[in-house]
């Protein structure tokens, strides 16, 4: 059972995980890669079940742990720390901010399969990498609500999935099994099934500026289990599923 969640990347997607976990009464570690002490006023903002701590403390002391970082910064994850454990993966690909890495351009591997090399002792399940940041916050319901959304989650491990499935149910959202880490494209960028859905319509004419602001504060539009499925079905897999890093996504 996951009582205490490890956070390494304390960004947008990192921040609305840690709110989720604290309102549903879990323990949550931080950190980030500037030191705990840049964290002091986001563990403030959380309460008492938040702490502040280096990447590999969070490793150790999370039940389950959550990697949001920028992909490119994926080999500075402490791979001993997390030996042994489920390892929930945020991270996409978007060269602009990654740069271009010829492997996931290839479409040799997924960007999870890119982790979970890294983290040879660890179980990667890909989950959280395809919503927005603010509508993670605000679209997740208790079990059984009518209006609960699902998001898709992929790993290679049956018994780290059903961990990564009771950790969504925890935080509000059911959980679609779309396969392996090989098949994780399906959620990945340029994906049917990658963030528009959970959006609102969006008014008309809307500036960059403006659009960005409606992006952050729109509640988000409610996508079942079933829609979720339908989406992952009719994913195409093309060149690459590189994308541009969205306004409200964060990770």
């Amino acid at each position: 059972m996951t009582r205490t969640l490890g956070l390494i990347g304390s960004g947008s997607i990192g921040t609305s995980l840690a709110r989720l976990a604290v309102a549903a009464g879990l323990d949550v570690v931080l950190s980030n890669s500037r030191g705990p002490e840049t964290l002091r006023e986001l563990v403030d903002t959380l309460g008492d079940h938040a702490r502040a701590a280096t990447p590999a403390e969070a490793a150790h002391a999370g039940d389950l742990v959550v990697a949001t970082i920028p992909l490119k910064a994926y080999e500075q994850i402490p791979a001993d720390a997390l030996n042994g454990k489920t390892v929930l993966d945020t991270m996409n690909y978007y060269p602009d901010r990654d740069g271009r890495m010829a492997e996931l351009d290839a479409d040799d591997i997924t960007s999870s399969g890119l982790l979970q090399r890294h983290l040879t002792g660890s179980s990667v399940v890909k989950a959280f990498n395809n919503i927005g940041f603010h509508q993670l916050f605000t679209l997740a319901r208790p079990a059984g609500a009518p209006d609960r959304s699902a998001l898709p989650i992929a790993g290679d491990d049956t018994r780290a999935k059903e961990e990564a499935t009771r950790l969504l149910d925890t935080l509000g959202y059911d959980a679609v099994d779309i396969g392996t880490l090989a098949e994780s494209w399906r959620s990945e960028p340029n994906t049917p099934v990658y963030v528009e859905p959970y959006r609102g319509e969006a008014p008309a004419g809307l500036g960059p500026k403006d659009w960005f602001r409606w992006t952050s504060e729109d509640p988000g539009s409610t996508v079942p289990a079933a829609r979720v499925r339908e989406l992952v079905a009719s994913a195409v897999r093309g060149p690459s599923r590189a994308g541009v890093l969205p306004a409200g996504l964060g990770g």
